[in-house]
């Protein structure tokens, strides 16, 4: 039986690899081993480098974005390296909902923001170009983190078709971006009521 054009156990086998590679906790481990706490106690609980930075360790919580960007690269170009193209679209997938879900925490993890750009940098790079573009440029002019990484993953799947890329890559963006919106829930509920905190605000999202 094939999955695209892998072999179900090579898949089954990159999948669970880039989920495992993708669920590790990176801003739970920085803020303990950096003396902060457990990030889950702290302001909205979540162990992204949002919630990282509140703490007042920008270090830590650039080690956090650094890490949750940087798990997503790993899955795809160690899954592109020794199986290809369609291996590294699922292990990117993979380490995505690895991090939104991660089953050493029981599965609460993170909203995905960082772990999406780090896949779609790697997977496709001029996806990952326009949509962190679109973000930088949203943030500057509105001010709302939440609101820039929601309209970049909203068009990153545009962006793919744009740009011509694989139908495998298409995919990975639109079902990323469906996660990070659900993930976002709460911060959606918050921009409609008009009460989504703005960047460089202290008030936890």
């Amino acid at each position: 039986m094939m999955v695209f054009d892998l072999a179900l156990p090579t898949a089954l086998a990159v999948l669970v690899s880039g989920y495992l590679l993708g669920s590790i906790p990176f801003g739970l481990v920085v803020t303990y081993l950096g003396g902060a706490g457990d990030i889950r106690t702290l302001g909205s609980g979540n162990i992204g480098a949002t919630n990282v930075l509140r703490t007042g360790r920008k270090g830590l919580a650039l080690l956090t974005l650094i890490g949750d960007g940087g798990k997503g690269i790993a899955a795809v170009l160690l899954a592109r390296h020794f199986l290809g193209e369609t291996a590294a679209a699922l292990a990117g997938g993979a380490a995505f909902l690895g991090h939104l879900f991660p089953v050493w925490l029981k599965f609460k993890g993170g909203k995905g923001v960082a772990t999406f750009f780090g896949v779609m940098l790697s997977a496709a790079w001029p996806v990952g170009v326009m949509a962190a573009l679109t973000w930088l440029a949203v943030a500057a002019l509105m001010r709302l983190s939440s609101l820039a990484a929601l309209t970049a993953v909203a068009l990153a799947p545009a962006y793919a078709l744009a740009t011509d890329q694989p139908p495998a890559i298409t995919g990975l963006a639109l079902f990323m971006a469906v996660l990070v919106f659900i993930r976002h829930r709460e911060n959606i509920a918050r921009l409609r009521a008009g009460t989504e905190p703005r960047i460089g605000a202290k008030k936890a999202s």
